[in-house]
């Protein structure tokens, strides 16, 4: 069974790809003391323990020095990232998780949409997200603010958007 929470250590988000790995893996220090109270006998020396052990983790998290992610913020933080080519530094999971926890796609609404010098469509979606056509395929309705859009993982890392259900066209994430 998986933990409801996930603590991760600031610092383990700039480090190397490969020490990432390795940090996301142990627990933090932070909740190992805490977690190091249960083994007191003494009910005063547990209780003055778990006060003081949880007084410095809530200090490393409003510090930002620890950050503590449920599995639906994580879930949400992935659906944000969508089509982002980042690193994989096991923050948000590994490669081995749940394939129903894996995003493979969104549907949400257009914001604005425009055409860039090339003829290609610039997307702007609700959440920010900018989605760039790459093919050269024509849409029957110019997309809008307000259309519905489904962005998916196509072959070889691309995506494919379906813009207010018109034959999909290739696209790629640019921010």
């Amino acid at each position: 069974m998986r933990p409801a929470f996930l603590f991760l250590l600031a610092p383990a988000i700039v480090a190397t790809p490969a020490s990432a790995q390795e940090t996301s893996q142990e627990r933090p220090e932070a909740l190992m003391r805490v977690l190091a109270c249960r083994a007191l006998q003494s009910s005063e020396e547990r209780l003055a323990c778990y006060d003081r052990e949880v007084g410095a983790f809530e200090a490393a998290e409003s510090s930002n020095q620890l950050v503590v992610m449920d599995r639906e913020q994580v879930r949400r933080t992935r659906r944000t990232l969508f089509g982002l080519a980042l690193p994989d530094l096991g923050v948000f999971g590994d490669n081995n998780q749940d394939p129903q926890e894996a995003v493979a796609e969104i549907q949400t609404t257009i914001r604005s949409a425009a055409q860039n010098p090339l003829g290609k469509w610039i997307i702007v979606l609700e959440d920010g997200a900018r989605w760039i056509q790459t093919d050269v395929r024509e849409l029957a309705r110019e997309p809008r603010g307000g259309m519905p859009i489904r962005i998916r993982r196509a072959a070889m890392g691309s995506y494919l958007a379906n813009i207010d259900n018109q034959v999909a066209v290739r696209v790629r994430r640019e921010r």
